[in-house]
């Protein structure tokens, strides 16, 4: 899925929607490892931009609100690494994270659909037909071992402006022009 590789991406993306933004949180479940290996890659990409990391590692759903209470005032963003933990907590981190006046950023459309800021991803519609693609060769008599690894080719990025708007962000019209989808 690419997500330690748009880890970059993601924050140029944020940087434009928060001008100014300084002091990043970076939130992962520490018991995933492909988890753990993203927030390093946010926080080498923070660095080149001068950002500030603070790193909020959860483990359980217990632990998020009382990670997103650590941030207040600490943090003027939040990047979440999605895991299933958190896919199953979108809600309840994006409630916490705008109650908080926290701007959230992720990996995909979901969680930018439950409340969340923004999301740069995979278009995971597109990554299903591919796979459907796969299957149809495999039941056609293709042996899995002669087909390719395929990384995702269909990127979208969301914003929710409802949520823009509720924290008090201007996101910028040429930055809403480049959106695959703005939700309003």
């Amino acid at each position: 899925m690419q997500y330690t590789d748009l880890a970059s991406k993601r924050l140029e993306l944020l940087c434009e929607v928060i001008p100014g933004l300084r002091r990043l949180a970076v939130m992962a479940n520490a018991n995933y490892p492909a988890a753990v290996l993203e927030m390093g890659e946010v926080q080498t990409a923070a660095r080149t931009l001068g950002l500030e990391v603070a790193t909020s590692e959860i483990r359980r759903a217990e632990d998020i609100a009382p990670a997103i209470e650590a941030l207040k005032g600490r943090a003027e963003a939040l990047y979440v690494v999605g895991d299933a933990l958190v896919g199953a907590n979108w809600i309840r981190i994006n409630t916490l994270a705008s109650g908080a006046r926290i701007p959230t950023v992720h990996g995909n459309r979901e969680a930018v659909v439950t409340g969340g800021l923004m999301s740069y991803g995979p278009n995971f519609p597109d990554q299903f037909r591919r796979a459907a693609d796969y299957v149809d060769k495999i039941l056609r008599g293709t042996k899995p071992a002669d087909l390719p690894v395929q990384q995702p080719t269909k990127f979208e990025f969301v914003i929710n402006l409802i949520t823009a708007k509720a924290l008090g962000i201007e996101v910028p019209p040429p930055l809403l022009a480049r959106a695959d989808e703005v939700l309003e």
